[in-house]
This record gives structure tokens, C-alpha cells and sequence, in this order.
């Protein structure tokens, strides 16, 4: 699929500072983030606030949400010995990197993007230039380390489809075929991408106005169990075969969210509870659940209790982040014909 050979195997990816980190984020992407820690790759993590600050947002908040972020980090088991963690805006070559992939991209390309028609609304004129190119800061913020691998949800394919697109016409333009590499998708997982527990047609999200439809990081256990007890089903009990799931989004949504917390095969679920009453489901569920997140609460209050130990994970892991992607802009500006006769 994709050309990442002769390119040390990296895996990047990054979460906006938005606040109100909820289950489908936990189950969608940072559990897998710490997964793949204990693996032989080098991973970056990184809290994207270039990318918070596209929409209106309001400068105090984002500096706590970006905390916030890395507190959930933090509470659910990265390790910056593991893992650089770091926030976007401290390490400049994403800015640097960005504006040479300004000049290679095609209005086309961007025109193509489908989330900017969601994110813009009705009011396209308005919108700032910024969440219109953001895709393509997402592509430096991949490239600029030469990941080589991007955990990310199905929403966020067509981006890394961009950025691929970006980085071999860079190497052609350029004739530096090898320079970067085509990043590949991860997408995998028996609940990459969490519905609403109110709606299981709709993804899980914070913007969603009832805080019944999702399971927040920060929600207690009485809370977490009262979600899930409220949470949409139907009358029939669970199948036995995941087939029997199809048409009925409330039961697959449980059914999932379920395997990939106690991470084991839908299958298995299903023949554990198959045949059975969401009456006698959903307290098993509620139970798993309480006992996988709500731990993940009380470590975010301690680490947002100590700022300070916030700011030092978040300077370190700028500094060796920096020491990768300064490298990548200087040579990728260099190979692009601009003159660099500082070092």
C-alpha cells in the first residue's frame, strides 16, 4: 500500500485540546496509544493546539485544556518514558513544515476534504483559512517526524490520504524519492469508532447537547452506571452471532464497547451473553466499565493538581521532539531550494 521502507518505523498521532475527553476517545485512540508503547516502535503523542485554534476559542481555556489533555494522558497509562508527549505549538518546524506543503498541495485536493463542509456550516465565508488548510498542517504534524504509521479513526482517513498525496508529490516535485515516507493507516480495534449511548446511529461526542449519550473520562462510577442503565437498546435479548447485530445500532454499540474494554472478539461477547436481556447485560457492562474508567478520573485530578509536573512532561517532550523534526524542516527546506546557511 504504501512506501515506508528504508524509514525507521514511527508512529505518530495527535488529539485536539477540545476538553471533555469521553469514552469513544478512550476507546477510539488513547488506550491504543498505550498498547502500542509497549511495542518495538518509537510513538509521539501530541496535544494538536494549532489546530484548536482554527474555530473561536478563548486563550485561558486552551491552555488548561491543553493540560487537561495531557492529564487523561497521563491518567491512562502513557509514559513519557515510553512515549514523547509533547503540544504542537512548542515545536515550530510543524508551522515551519507547513507552509512548503502549502506550496505543494492543490486547491483540489482541499476542496475534497468533506469535513471542512461540516466544520464550516452554512457560513463557508466566514470560516477561517485556517480549518479550511488545517488538513494540511495535519500532514506536517505526520511528516515532519516521517511516521510512518498513524492510528486513526475512519473519519480521519481522507486525511492521511492528503497527507500521503503531499509527500509524494514533495519527493517527486523535488526528485528526493525517498525523502518521505507514504504514512500508513491503523485502523483496527472492536471499537474504533464509539456511538452515542443515546443514539447508536450518531458517533459518541462531547458537542452532543445530553451528557447521557456519552461516557466523560471524568464521570464517577454512579455516573458511568446510570449512562449505560439509560443507554438506548431494544426489546429483543442479544444474538449469538454477530450477524444478529446488524439493524439494531443500540445493541451493537453495547456489544462493542464491551469487547473492547474487556479487549476480546465481539464473537465472544456474544457468546457469552447471547440470548440474554439488556437486563441482565448492561449491569455486566456497567461493571466493566466502572472498573476500566472510572480509575482514569481520580489520576486526572491528582496530575491536574500539579501543573507544574504538567508544563515539565510537556517541555521535555518538545525538546526531543524538536531534536527529530528540526532535522526533517531544515533538509526538507533545503531540498525545496531555500537557502539555509544557519545551523
Amino acid at each position: 500500500m504504501g512506501e515506508t521502507v528504508g524509514h525507521e518505523r514511527r508512529v505518530f498521532s495527535g488529539v485536539q485540546p477540545t476538553g471533555n475527553l469521553h469514552l469513544g476517545n478512550y476507546l477510539g485512540a488513547v488506550k491504543r496509544f498505550v498498547e502500542m508503547q509497549e511495542q518495538d516502535v518509537q510513538t509521539l503523542y501530541c496535544v494538536v493546539d494549532l489546530h484548536a485554534i482554527t474555530m473561536p476559542y478563548d486563550p485561558r481555556a486552551l491552555r488548561h485544556a491543553t493540560r487537561e489533555l495531557t492529564a487523561a494522558f497521563l491518567a491512562c497509562g502513557l509514559d513519557p518514558a515510553k512515549s514523547i508527549l509533547f503540544n504542537q505549538s512548542q515545536v515550530p518546524a510543524h508551522a515551519e513544515l507547513t507552509w512548503l506543503f502549502n506550496c505543494v498541495a492543490r486547491i483540489g485536493w482541499l476542496n475534497r476534504m468533506t469535513q471542512f463542509k461540516d466544520k464550516a456550516g452554512k457560513n463557508r465565508e466566514a470560516a477561517s483559512v485556517g480549518i479550511y488548510a488545517y488538513p494540511v498542517l495535519m500532514a506536517a504534524d505526520i511528516l515532519v517526524y516521517k511516521a510512518t504509521h498513524v492510528p486513526v479513526g475512519e473519519d480521519q482517513k481522507q486525511h492521511l490520504e492528503l497527507a500521503r498525496d503531499i509527500a509524494s508529490k514533495f519527493n517527486l516535485d523535488f526528485g528526493a524519492p525517498d525523502f518521505f515516507p507514504l504514512p500508513e493507516p491503523m485502523i483496527e480495534g472492536a471499537a474504533t469508532r464509539v456511538m452515542s449511548l443515546r443514539d447508536g446511529t450518531k458517533k459518541m461526542s462531547k458537542s452532543d447537547p445530553s451528557d447521557l449519550s456519552r461516557i466523560n473520562l471524568t464521570d464517577d462510577a454512579d455516573a458511568i452506571a446510570q449512562k449505560i442503565r439509560k443507554a438506548q437498546t431494544d426489546p429483543e435479548p442479544l444474538p449469538s452471532e454477530e450477524e444478529g447485530l446488524e439493524g439494531r445500532p443500540g445493541a451493537a454499540n453495547l456489544v462493542a464497547i464491551y469487547a473492547a474494554l474487556a479487549d476480546m472478539p465481539k464473537a465472544a461477547v456474544l457468546a457469552e451473553f447471547g440470548g440474554q436481556p439488556f437486563s441482565a447485560f448492561k449491569p455486566a457492562l456497567a461493571e466493566l466499565a466502572v472498573a476500566k474508567v472510572a480509575p482514569i478520573a481520580g489520576r486526572m485530578r491528582e496530575h491536574l493538581a500539579d501543573p507544574a509536573h504538567i508544563d515539565a512532561v510537556l517541555a521535555d517532550g518538545a525538546e526531543r521532539a524538536e531534536a527529530i523534526a528540526a532535522p526533517v524542516a531544515r533538509d526538507a527546506y533545503e531540498i525545496a531550494g531555500l537557502l539555509r546557511t544557519r545551523r
